[in-house]
């Protein structure tokens, strides 16, 4: 986070409490989301308002990673010192297990580079929510025809690249706390092949803040769980694509093992 951040590794610092109101709403997620909500109708606001810009999104952002801090989120973050070697647009590709990283990615990545979402398209007719990703202008996919898909991303996805926007795209098909190989598509190193661009691959583990049963975005908080987030080095697509496929792959797989490990 290159406003925010000294060094390529950011943690949270050891000495940072909880704040009062939710250590006396013991191990509750109700100040969490009372604060993240009051959050996300201001950005709704200035996105209704038109001026929900890259400056105003990385600010929003960067309230709810001082949030997540402040109900007892534990930050580790490295790799930073590849996002401020990157001097034009790529694709990043990454895993995706909860709400925590759409919400916090535009805090670090935002800073360095312009950039915007692949996402499901009935994310943007949300009452909610919907304003704030029209806001953000993303590649929106309707996940009901793989090839229809494939052709939206590359077409939109390349423009936007040429224009210096950089693309965030988690190849799964849905949240999930568990990485399956099979199950993450090479959809993004295949946009990154067309529009001749490097990928960054993104390892996370964001299980502190789950899937919720019924809304998704409204899970479980576990304030035992350290939120790490990794960037790795930009990656050149060479050939079908194969080998930098497996080699993100292999970047999540090893840096998730580490972490349940370390846990």
């Amino acid at each position: 986070m290159k406003k925010y951040v000294e060094g390529s590794v950011y943690k949270t610092p050891t000495e940072k409490k909880r704040i009062l109101l939710d250590r006396l709403a013991l191990n509750t997620r109700i100040v969490f989301f009372l604060k993240y909500i009051k959050i996300v109708l201001n950005c709704r606001s200035l996105a209704l308002k038109g001026v929900y810009d890259t400056e105003n999104w990385a600010k929003t952002s960067y309230d709810i990673f001082q949030l997540i801090e402040d109900c007892g989120g534990k930050f580790e973050i490295s790799g930073i010192e590849n996002l401020a070697k990157l001097d034009k647009p790529v694709v990043f590709i990454s895993n995706h297990m909860s709400t925590l990283e759409t919400m916090i990615f535009p805090s670090i990545i935002a800073p360095y580079l312009e950039c915007t979402f692949v996402v499901k398209d009935s994310l943007l007719t949300y009452p909610f929510f919907g304003p704030i990703m029209r806001a953000r202008n993303p590649i929106a996919v309707s996940r009901a025809n793989s090839r229809e898909d494939l052709l939206k991303v590359i077409n939109e996805g390349v423009e936007k690249l040429k224009n210096g926007i950089s693309v965030i795209i988690f190849p799964q098909s849905t949240r999930t706390m568990e990485f399956n190989p099979k199950k993450f598509n090479s959809l993004g190193v295949k946009l990154a092949s067309k529009a001749n661009v490097d990928v960054v691959p993104i390892a996370i583990k964001t299980d502190f803040w789950g899937n919720g049963k019924y809304v998704k975005d409204f899970g479980k908080i576990d304030r035992s769980k350290k939120i790490h987030i990794k960037f790795g080095e930009k990656i050149t697509i060479e050939g079908n694509g194969k080998k930098e496929h497996n080699q993100i792959v292999e970047f999540i797989s090893e840096n998730l093992k580490k972490w349940s490990e370390e846990e």
